[in-house]
């Protein structure tokens, strides 16, 4: 076994990186990189997997499961992806389309009634300002599930910007997960006006967690039953899911105790219970070598290890830029996404230059608030996966880290 994979059981067939064109000396200083972080105080501790033409060449822990008890990271630690759930249930919401069990361009009340007839408020001053009151007028067409995929429902997130209507909303995935069952989140979030007219604005919001109750309805099931029935078990994701596993505490990473940046008090917490609601937008805890699996299975067009999870065609159509003529796109959560479109849950790359990120046009992928991040790369046949618990805003600092310590280590 390479010493750049850390495990008995790998989750793709392991391969030297020189036969898949990646250079073992360069691979080589990405644990060093990720330690100096450590060591200066920043990071508690990573795992980053790399996989290219369907093989692992990289799997490496780096730094510490629990900085204040200095217990060492480890390659199987589990971590909270927050909101890389969302591409999870995108996933999930393909695979009713190609069941014919749903269409994208249905309207989101034909699955979650209370949804149909949702008011928009109007960009009055008081409510830009945030003093209200919010005044409405109808929407000018109805909310689809095309746009709970690409986050341009109007839903926002609740305090994620200073207007009347984000006060209004109730907290964010995370919250209401714990709060709300499938009806009543329907409910409160009829009663909040939308701060756009579906699909004129992509803003970050509850729109994936809209998508988790159209695929609860139109599936017949929860969200995390369908995401294992059609994804975690076909594809040997055993260690995801929306509970951490019995016995399993002790893997679970740990934060700095402080934000590096602001020095205020940070935690995360670990998913000990289920929640009240398995919602679309957070709450799956993961393995970097489970999502690695996922994020494979989407680079090589929906199949993994035998088993067909979305057509070629699905994941191309999953993976390309949805936001034409819409304003607004992922920059606004995080700025090294500049010159990015949109898909089905995933940022998409339109562009070789004009961002913090390296990579080819066609690259997708997403992130947690928590400091997990993932991307592919179809171009340069690249699934990479960053596992952290580094909450705030030194997260972004990781991302581009990551992605530039993969790219430098291509050979061809």
């Amino acid at each position: 076994m390479s010493p750049m994979i850390e495990t008995d059981t790998p989750p793709l067939p392991p391969a030297r990186p020189e036969a898949m064109g990646m250079s073992s000396a360069r691979l080589a200083r990405i644990r060093p990189a990720f330690e100096r972080e450590v060591a200066e105080g920043r990071l508690p501790g990573a795992v980053v997997a790399i996989a290219r033409d369907g093989r692992l060449v990289h799997l490496e822990a780096a730094g510490f499961l629990d900085p204040v008890a200095r217990t060492p990271m480890r390659a199987d630690a589990m971590f909270s992806i927050a909101s890389m759930t969302k591409p999870v249930c995108g996933a999930v919401a393909m695979s009713l389309v190609e069941d014919g069990r749903l269409l994208l361009s249905d309207p989101v009340g034909a699955y979650v009634p209370p949804l149909m007839e949702v008011q928009v408020a109007r960009p009055t001053e008081a409510m830009l300002a945030g003093t209200g009151p919010i005044e409405t007028e109808p929407q000018r067409r109805r909310m689809t599930v095309q746009d709970a995929a690409r986050h341009t429902t109007g839903f926002v997130y609740g305090g994620f910007g200073g207007t009347a209507v984000h006060a209004a909303h109730p907290g964010t995935s995370i919250t209401v997960a714990r709060d709300h069952d499938a009806e009543s989140l329907a409910k409160a979030l009829a009663a909040t006006p939308l701060r756009h007219h579906p699909g004129e604005q992509w803003e970050y919001g509850f729109s994936t967690d809209v998508l988790g109750l159209v695929a609860g309805a139109a599936g017949g099931a929860s969200l995390g039953a369908l995401m294992r029935s059609r994804i975690f078990d076909p594809l040997g994701m055993a260690e995801t899911g929306y509970v951490l596993p019995a016995g399993q505490e002790g893997r679970f990473a740990k934060p700095l105790p402080a934000c590096p940046i602001t020095g205020a008090a940070q935690s995360v917490a670990a998913p000990l219970a289920p929640p009240k609601l398995e919602v679309g937008g957070a709450g799956l805890v993961s393995t970097a070598s489970d999502y690695l699996r996922f994020a494979e299975m989407l680079r090589a067009g929906g199949s993994f290890g035998g088993s067909r999870v979305l057509s070629p065609a699905t994941v191309r159509w999953m993976a390309s830029d949805h936001l034409q003529g819409i304003a607004g796109g992922p920059d606004r959560m995080d700025p090294g996404l500049t010159g990015y479109g949109f898909g089905v849950t995933v940022a998409v790359r339109r562009h070789p230059g004009g961002s913090a990120f390296m990579g080819a046009p066609g690259a997708f992928g997403w992130s947690g608030v928590f400091g997990t991040y993932f991307w592919v790369d179809p171009a340069e046949r690249l699934a990479v996966v960053l596992m952290a618990h580094a909450p705030g805003e030194m997260r972004l600092r990781y991302r581009r880290l990551v992605n530039m310590l993969v790219y430098q280590a291509l050979e061809r």
